[in-house]
């Protein structure tokens, strides 16, 4: 019975020591995240693949959008070669698990910010804005938001648009989708009568299949920003991130990203 007792103080013992060295901060501390993408040689970036013209595959089964050049121009400016990237798909619905989870460094995928979503991960500083907007048939006879209550809409699961939708046209049916695909997919097959996004990603649609069209108005800015795990490891990182794309403004590289993806896909 002593021996017993005498093994368990000792064991007691040693996790009080234990806990002491790793409180005092003897263990080793993780690396911050911008000293581990070094270390590795790359970044992981979240990106959509269904979002053109931000992030979509190409029909030479490529990775290609304005998200995808932001974040290689990123890399080339911080590693030194920009194709030092791994990109990983997310959706509107799974890309806040995904830096949460450490699955992904950051993410670039048409991430509108706002109040809720800062309150979980942090932002950059906004690389473009885009605007809610309604995509119909070209047949249709809905012309504004208010037409869209009593009618089914076309979401995606987890984006700013599905909330405004609620407050915007609070009569409407909302369909939900995991992607911008399938919801344009049910568009196509009658199965809902609108679809609401942001202008930019109806854009690429559009310009695949002329038998729909935008309406006129927008009714939301949607100030796009890159997003980091929130805590001190990342904050390296993100300040980084801000300086780089402040250095890509003043030089003329954002706007030509911006001309090269979009001046064919929306109308200022």
């Amino acid at each position: 019975m002593k021996k017993n007792i005498k093994q368990i103080i000792i064991s007691i013992t040693a996790l009080l020591v234990f806990v002491n060295i790793t409180g005092c901060g003897l263990m080793p501390e993780s690396k911050p995240l911008l000293q581990a993408i070094k270390d590795r040689g790359y970044i992981k970036a979240g990106v959509k693949y269904d979002s053109k013209p931000f992030g979509f595959i190409d029909q030479d089964q490529q990775i290609k959008g304005f998200d995808i050049d932001l974040i290689k121009e990123i890399s080339r400016r911080i590693l030194g070669d920009a194709d030092s990237v791994k990109f990983q798909q997310v959706t509107s619905s799974n890309r806040i698990p995904s830096i949460t989870s450490g699955s992904v460094d950051l993410v670039a995928a048409t991430m509108t910010i706002n109040n809720k979503r800062k309150r979980i991960v942090d932002f950059s500083d906004p690389y473009y804005m885009a605007g809610q907007a309604i995509m119909i048939p070209k047949t249709s006879g809905i012309k504004t938001m208010e037409n869209l209550n009593g009618k089914r809409v076309s979401v995606v699961l987890g984006s700013t648009s599905e909330q405004n939708l609620s407050t915007l046209a609070p009569k409407a049916i909302p369909v939900g989708f995991k992607t911008y695909t399938d919801a344009f997919s049910a568009l196509r097959a009658h199965r809902t009568d609108a679809l609401t996004t942001d202008d930019t990603i109806i854009a690429g649609f559009l310009a695949e299949d002329n038998n729909f069209k935008m309406l006129p108005n927008r009714y939301t800015q949607e100030p796009y920003g890159i997003a980091f795990k929130k805590g001190k490891g990342s904050r390296e990182l993100k300040e980084l991130v801000n300086i780089t794309l402040e250095e890509m403004q003043s030089d003329g590289t954002l706007d030509r990203i911006r001309k090269k993806w979009m001046v064919n896909y929306i109308k200022k």
